[in-house]
Order: structure tokens, then sequence, then C-alpha cells
């Protein structure tokens, strides 16, 4: 079993990191990938801490689309800023989360998609995997990430919530589909179907802790061992049992991540 998106290394988990490490040991999770936000020196400096703490971390380290706009002057500099951080944390294994978020629009679109683009070149100078945060832009996700070729490196769009139009665009690129809590939500039916169409070979888990918690935590806090949830939720829309599913999305997360 696998987490391929946390974000553990943030405030919500500093008082019983030791805790939530122990819970997701005795779920079996072999491997968490940790979210780091390039320009918050807190997060960075917790994920030592955090690294330190639990051998199956592994880093992802970008600028997300809501911090965009603390680039606005100089876009280059949040590749600067990633790339910075990369060169010390040398359990970096992805550049992300990265991309579009025109719901909430905390950063002007030109410039987020701007900050994008730099961060995708950075990825394929850096030969990293992309982890790919996208709502409610869909169009020009996919026209940034083929116009700056990123299926060189390849990635993940996570926590995806898209319909199985999108999620063919996103396997006919050649990218990963990872599901979180979400998928667990009873209305959320659309994205059931996706979970029964995406092949094996193609699909991740994650949590996206502390956000997300599936049922029958929603309304908590999440984290890594909730994952489990999701493993049995895909296995069971799908007729598979939950262990085939954690392998699967175990051998995928080592073939696209290589921890």
């Amino acid at each position: 079993m696998i987490d391929s998106h946390c974000h553990i290394a943030g405030p919500e988990f500093v008082q019983d990191l030791g805790g939530v490490i122990e819970r997701a040991k005795n779920a079996s999770l072999s491997y968490a990938l940790v979210i780091l936000a390039a320009d918050d020196e807190a997060e960075i400096g917790q994920g030592r801490v955090v690294a330190e703490a639990w051998s199956a971390v592994r880093f992802s380290i970008g600028v997300h689309p809501h911090a965009a706009g603390k680039f606005q002057e100089n876009p280059a500099a949040a590749a600067g800023a990633s790339d910075l951080v990369i060169a010390n944390q040398p359990l970096t294994r992805g550049l992300g989360e990265i991309g579009l978020d025109y719901h909430y629009d905390f950063a002007p679109r030109e410039i987020q998609q701007q900050v994008f683009r730099e961060q995708i070149r950075l990825a394929k100078q850096r030969r990293l995997p992309i982890v790919i945060h996208t709502r409610e832009a869909e169009e020009d996700t996919f026209r940034i990430l083929q116009e700056e070729k990123a299926s060189e490196v390849g990635g993940v769009f996570h926590c995806f919530t898209g319909d199985r139009a999108m999620a063919r665009r996103v396997l006919d690129f050649g990218f990963h589909i990872s599901l979180a809590g979400i998928v667990t939500f009873p209305r959320a039916l659309e994205l059931k179907e996706v979970a029964r169409m995406v092949p094996l070979d193609r699909l991740l888990i994650e949590t996206d802790s502390p956000f997300l918690a599936p049922v029958p935590h929603r309304g908590k806090r999440n984290e890594p061992a909730n994952v489990v949830r999701v493993a049995e939720t895909i296995a069971e829309l799908r007729g598979a049992r939950a262990d085939d599913i954690g392998v699967a999305a175990r051998s995928n997360f080592e073939r696209l991540f290589k921890p």
C-alpha cells in the first residue's frame, strides 16, 4: 500500500506526528509521497523532521498555483525556488504539486500559467515526474502540458475529480490518475465510474492528508493510514481485492517515482 500524495509536513501533524506514522506503518504503507511547497520555509523544515521519523517518506516539491502570485514579477523565480529546495532534499522524487486552479483564482490566470510552464521546464531538466493540480482549468492544463512536452517526464493528475472523458485524455497523454477519498463519497457517481475504467497499471491512490478524509472518517483530519479505505472502495467497484489494488498502486508508484 502507498499514499501517493499527502501533506504531513504541514502544521496539522506537528503535535502527533509519531502517532500518524505509527498508524501508517500498521496499515502496511510502503511509501508516502509528501508534498512540500517550495515557498514555505516552515514546511520544508518540517519535511526534514518527517523524513527522519519515517524511512518510507519521499518528497515532491513545487509552487502550488495558489502561490503563483508571489512570483508575478518574475515567474521564472518559482522554478528557481523549487530547484533550490530540490537540490537540498535528496529524497525528492517528483515536482509538484503544480498546475492551474481557476476555482479560487488566488493568482492571476496568466501568472499561474507561466509559473506552471517554468516548473514543467524544470521537471524536464531534473528528469522528475510531475504532480498535477488542476481545478476548473482542464483545457489550459492540457494545452500547456502538450506545448511544454511534459509527456517526456510523465506524471500524475493527483486527487482526480474529472469525468470519464477527462480521464481518457489523461491516459492518452501518458499520465497516471490518482484517486483520493472523494471516491468513497456516495454522490461521487461519475468518479466511481472512473475508478472502474482506469487501467490497473496507471492507477495511484492517495489521501491528500489532511484533506478529504474518506467515508467513514469524512469531516475529520485525514492521514496516510486512511488510504486503505480508498483502496477498499476501488476494489469494491472493480470486483477485486483491496490487496490487489494496493499492490498495483505500489508497482505504479515505484515505476513512476523510482523511490
